[in-house]
């Protein structure tokens, strides 16, 4: 009686497990600093965007009213704004620098600007923008 073993391989190996290994550890490696990039630009946009927009509302709600709003909640509950923004940056809601108009007009958000430390890619602070 004549026995046949079956050639067939069944999985991988060890080393083609590794190379393959290898060869994904090398992708990531080159594609992590571009993705991580993105997102720091991301986040960059969205505060000058959030920044802008709230900017108009403060704006608008002093061409309406002759004055300048007390704080953030007062744009929303008269609804220039649906929320008071998020800060993409520290990701809080709570940690705006609040600037009081200059010519002492009434209110006391004239202004606003980001309490992230740090600088943009372009090396200007977050409170700067």
């Amino acid at each position: 009686m004549k026995v046949h073993y079956l050639s067939c391989r069944r999985g991988f190996t060890l080393v083609e497990l590794l190379v393959v290994m290898a060869i994904v550890a090398l992708l990531l490696s080159i594609a992590a600093p571009r993705y991580f990039g993105h997102l720091e630009r991301a986040r960059e946009a969205a505060l000058a965007e959030t920044l802008a927009v709230t900017r108009d509302a403060i704006d608008k709600f002093n061409g309406d009213t002759g004055r300048y709003p007390r704080e953030l909640d007062e744009l929303v509950s008269a609804r220039y704004l649906r929320a008071v923004p998020l800060d993409p940056i520290t990701e809080s809601r709570d940690d705006w620098t609040l600037v009081a108009p200059p010519d002492g007009k009434g209110g006391g958000v004239w202004d606003l600007h980001s309490s992230a430390p740090g600088t943009t890619r372009d090396g200007r602070p977050y409170s700067a923008l």
